[in-house]
């Protein structure tokens, strides 16, 4: 009978530590992804901050090009009114 009780209690404490360890693992797995994804979420903010600011660059840009664009027309018109007088 002795025999049997201390396999039983052998069998109770290496289930509970089995269960101690899974419960565990869990929890350092679900911690690891929480960082993980703070990381990850930190890298997309970094991204949409950069596209951002490459957004208004460019917008920035394409407004300059606009800007010389409608000189050059307005410098063409000049030339084609002074060429139709000329002609």
């Amino acid at each position: 009978m002795a025999e049997h009780t201390k396999i039983f209690l052998l069998l109770t404490i290496l289930a509970l530590v089995m269960l101690t360890f899974i419960f565990g693992m869990k929890y350092f797995v679900a911690g690891r992804q929480a960082r993980l994804r703070l990381v990850s979420e930190g890298a997309y903010r970094e991204l949409a901050e950069t596209s951002a600011a490459a957004l208004s660059a460019s917008a920035a840009s394409l407004a300059a090009v606009q800007t010389d664009l409608a000189e050059m027309k307005a410098r063409l018109s000049v030339i084609e009114k002074v060429l139709r007088e000329v002609g």
